[in-house]
C-alpha cells in the first residue's frame, strides 16, 4: 500500500479539491499519511495568486523532495498551470487544473513508465468542461465547503487567476444537490457554496446562483446555507428579497471591494463604483437585521495617491464592515498592473495597511458590542477553555464565534445562546 501525503495552499476551492483528491486516493487503496518524512508520494496543491504564493508553492515542493528523495513529488493546481511543465526541476508529475480528477490514472501511468511530459496540463483558457470532483465527508465535522463553480471571466488588472483557472465553468445542479444530500445524510448541518467566481454560477449553463440556493434549501436535515465571496453586482432586489425568505440562509455577505476610490477601481478594472457598492450594502441591511458584511481591500495599488487612499479609507469607514481583510498590493508577473507606472513603495503600503487594520478592529468591536444582550442561534463545533472555564463554542449565522459556559458534548447541535458578556465572543 503506497503512502501518500497531501498539502494544500491557497483558497477554499483549492482546499476542497485537495480533500477530494485525498478521498479519491483512499478509495483506491492508498494510505493517507501526514505531510512528513516517509511518504512514497507527496502531492502539493499549489497556489499562484501572488508572487508569495508562488514562493510558498516552490518551498513546499522542495521540502517534499528533501523529506524523501526517492518519493514521487506531484505538483497540482494553479502554480504549475500558470508556469507549465518547467515550473521546477524537483517535480516528477505536473497536474494542472481540470486534470485532478484523473489523479489515480496519472499515478498508475507514471509508475508504469507510460507518463508523458505535458499530459498533465490542458489549455485551461479553451475548455468548457467542469472538473467533476466531489466529497462524501470533509475535515470539518459540522460545516462542509462545496465547490460549485470554477474559472473567472473578469480579468481584474492585478489578478492572474483567469489565466490559471480558465473561463467560467459551472457544476451541474443535480451534481451539487447529490453531494449536499450525501453530506446532510452524514450529519453535516451547514454547507458553504464556493467557487473561483461564485457570482458567475450558471452563466454558462442557463442556471442561476439563486435557483441553486433555493434547490439546496430543500435538502432534508440541512440547517444552514452559507455563501463564499460575492461580487457586488450580483446583489439585486430580487436576489436579496428571495434570500431573506429562506430560513436556512446565513446573512453573512463577503462582498469583495478592493478599493473605495473610483479612480483606483477603474485602474483595477473592477466594473463598479463605490456609490454602486454602497447601494448594495444598504439593500442587504434593508432586508436583513444586522447582517455581517465583510470585505477584501488592497492598499498600495499602482498609482494610489494619498488622496485616493484617504477616499478609500473614508468609504470603508462609511460602510461599517464587520471585518475588513487588508492586503498590501503584490506585483504579479503576467498581469496588467505589474507593468503600471507609479508602483507604491513597500513602506507606504505598510503604513496604509496599519491604518485600515486599526479601522477594521474598531468596526469589529462596534459590531460585536451590539450583540451583547441578544440571543443568537449557534451551531456548536467544539469545547474550549476560556478564562479558566469550559465553553461550548460555535458560529452564529453571521459567522461570529460565540461561547456558552458548559462542558456538555453539544457538537453539531444548533442551540440558542444568550450573549451576556464580551467573554462569550471569541476570536
Amino acid at each position: 500500500m503506497k503512502k501518500v501525503a497531501l498539502h494544500n495552499l491557497g483558497c477554499k476551492v483549492n482546499a476542497y479539491e485537495t480533500e477530494a483528491m485525498q478521498e479519491l486516493l483512499a478509495r483506491h487503496g492508498y494510505e493517507i499519511v501526514p505531510f512528513e518524512e516517509g511518504a512514497d508520494i507527496y502531492i502539493i496543491n499549489t497556489c499562484t495568486v501572488t508572487n508569495m504564493a508562488d514562493r510558498k508553492s516552490r518551498q513546499m515542493l522542495h521540502r517534499a523532495r528533501k523529506m524523501n528523495p526517492d518519493a514521487v513529488v506531484v505538483a497540482a493546481g494553479c502554480y504549475v498551470q500558470a508556469r507549465g511543465e518547467e515550473a521546477d526541476d524537483c517535480i516528477d508529475v505536473v497536474i494542472g487544473n481540470n486534470r485532478k480528477k484523473d489523479l489515480i490514472q496519472i499515478l498508475k501511468e507514471y509508475e508504469e513508465g507510460r507518463w508523458e511530459t505535458g499530459e498533465g496540463l490542458v489549455d485551461i483558457s479553451h475548455t468548457d468542461e467542469y472538473e467533476n470532483l466531489n466529497l462524501s465527508r470533509t475535515a470539518e465535522h459540522t460545516r462542509a465547503y462545496i465547490k460549485v463553480q470554477d474559472g473567472c471571466n473578469q480579468f481584474c488588472s492585478y489578478c492572474i487567476i483567469p489565466y490559471a483557472r480558465g473561463r467560467v465553468r459551472s457544476r451541474k445542479r443535480d451534481s451539487v444537490l447529490a453531494e449536499v444530500k450525501r453530506l446532510a445524510e452524514s450529519g453535516y448541518k451547514e454547507v458553504v457554496l464556493t467557487g473561483i467566481h461564485l457570482s458567475s454560477y450558471g452563466v454558462d449553463t442557463g442556471d442561476t446562483l439563486l435557483a441553486l440556493i433555493e434547490a439546496v434549501h430543500e435538502t432534508e436535515g440541512l440547517r444552514r446555507i452559507r455563501l463564499g465571496s460575492l461580487e457586488p453586482r450580483i446583489i439585486t432586489e430580487e436576489l436579496v428579497q428571495a434570500l431573506a425568505g429562506l430560513p436556512k440562509f446565513c446573512p453573512h455577505f463577503h462582498l469583495s471591494l478592493q478599493s473605495g476610490c473610483n479612480d483606483t477601481l477603474r485602474r483595477m478594472n473592477r466594473r463598479y463604483t463605490a456609490e454602486e457598492y454602497y447601494e448594495k450594502c444598504a439593500m442587504l441591511r434593508n432586508y436583513f437585521h444586522h447582517p455581517a458584511l465583510t470585505t477584501d481591500v488592497i492598499v498600495g495599488f499602482p498609482g494610489e495617491t494619498d488622496a485616493e487612499f484617504e477616499a478609500s479609507r473614508a468609504f470603508i469607514d462609511k460602510v461599517d464592515f464587520y471585518e475588513t481583510h487588508v492586503f498590501k498590493y503584490s506585483r504579479r508577473e503576467g498581469t496588467k498592473a505589474a507593468a503600471m507606472e507609479n508602483q507604491v513603495p513597500d513602506e507606504v503600503k505598510a503604513a496604509r495597511s496599519s491604518v485600515l487594520l486599526e479601522l477594521s478592529r474598531r468596526k469589529q468591536a462596534a459590531y460585536e458590542e451590539k450583540l451583547i444582550g441578544t440571543t443568537a442561534e449557534v451551531l456548536v463545533e467544539e469545547t474550549v477553555m476560556r478564562g479558566g472555564e469550559l465553553y461550548v463554542t460555535g458560529h452564529t449565522k453571521e459567522y461570529v464565534k460565540i461561547g456558552r459556559k458548559g462542558s456538555e458534548n453539544l457538537t453539531n447541535k444548533v442551540i440558542n445562546v444568550e450573549i451576556e458578556s464580551p467573554l462569550q465572543i471569541i476570536h
